[in-house]
């Protein structure tokens, strides 16, 4: 089989039926959200053909995709993210996917937001209609705070491919903290997609920025029931009929804690709870031990209000500089 995405002036790449598709089907289950699984396919794709470039971009997606995620530990996970999609840009440079992981690459393992943002172009430059890239700038300039170029990236993306990430253009709107959009999108997007997890919990992180906490919470304990977690969502709403928002947070700290017995645990996912709690010193320390990790999620440190109580505050200002994000506050 031959691939004809390669540019004209190239001889055409050979490329191996069954390697091409173990990768389709990859990146089917990769967009479902099934990391692992779509890994063992995007894995036979590499050992069927050694040199099938898309295989080893889509090895680095995964790798970098559970790092932000939370699925892997990034210490190992993001290395392991670059150097795949190095190999992936070494076999082919002419191969959008490959430009797109190792802009991720940049972005997550880096913060190199320069080096990051030219090769996200670079994808979108070899292939326009590449949804992803778009999806992937919106979140490097929303770290930027530059949140409406973030919002405008991100609709080009949903424009491209509506049906990959409805969620993603309300997420955008919570990191610009305009939390009346992101119920709005959430709520017209439910219409058509009532159980889908991730409108409901867009829904329950800006009832939470307005202080909408009964709402909040109802929205929660349905994302938990949706993603299959039933008992999960009985105790969130016991522990707001007992004790409040509070006690829903200090219930997600201590499931949190347990399941840091068996996998891995963003500190960021903790630091944000405790900064709910105000927490000061517990919430410092989990930011400063994501920093030594460099734990994605610490990219969006400064889109979340919670943390604004330590907006003057050295330890936090110092993670701020040292990843070189321009200051929000």
């Amino acid at each position: 089989r031959l691939d004809r995405t390669a540019p004209s002036l190239k001889p055409a790449r050979y490329v191996n039926p069954e390697a091409h598709d173990a990768y389709l089907h990859g990146r089917y289950l990769w967009f479902a959200g099934q990391f692992d699984k779509a890994a063992k396919y995007f894995t036979q794709a590499t050992e069927l053909q050694p040199d099938h470039a898309p295989g080893w971009s889509g090895l680095s997606s995964y790798y970098s995709a559970s790092a932000v995620v939370g699925r892997l530990d990034p210490r190992e996970a993001l290395p392991a993210g670059e150097a795949t999609a190095r190999k992936a840009i070494q076999l082919d440079d002419s191969l959008p996917e490959a430009h797109l992981a190792l802009g991720a690459a940049l972005f997550f393992n880096h913060w190199d937001w320069t080096g990051a943002d030219h090769e996200i172009l670079r994808a979108i430059e070899l292939d326009p209609n590449l949804a992803e890239a778009y999806h992937l700038r919106s979140k490097l300039l929303a770290a930027l705070n530059r949140h409406q170029e973030a919002i405008e990236a991100q609709k080009k993306a949903m424009e491209i491919d509506p049906f990959a990430r409805p969620w993603a253009l309300g997420q955008s709107y919570q990191e610009a903290r305009q939390y009346d959009a992101v119920i709005t999108d959430a709520k017209q997007r439910l219409e058509s997609e009532p159980n889908n997890t991730g409108l409901y919990l867009n829904l329950y992180k800006a009832y939470r920025c307005k202080n909408m906490k009964r709402p909040a919470t109802q929205a929660f304990a349905r994302a938990l029931a949706l993603s299959g977690d039933k008992a999960s969502a009985n105790n969130v709403r016991i522990a707001f009929e007992r004790g409040g928002f509070d006690a829903v947070l200090r219930w997600q700290i201590s499931d949190m804690k347990k399941d840091s017995t068996k996998q891995y645990v963003s500190p960021v996912d903790l630091a944000l709870l405790y900064a709910q709690l105000g927490q000061r010193e517990r919430t410092l320390a989990l930011l400063e031990e994501a920093y030594r990790q460099r734990a994605p999620h610490l990219l969006r440190i400064q889109c979340e209000p919670a943390y604004d109580f330590l907006h003057t505050d050295e330890r936090y200002r110092s993670i701020i500089r040292k990843m070189g994000l321009p200051p929000a506050w």
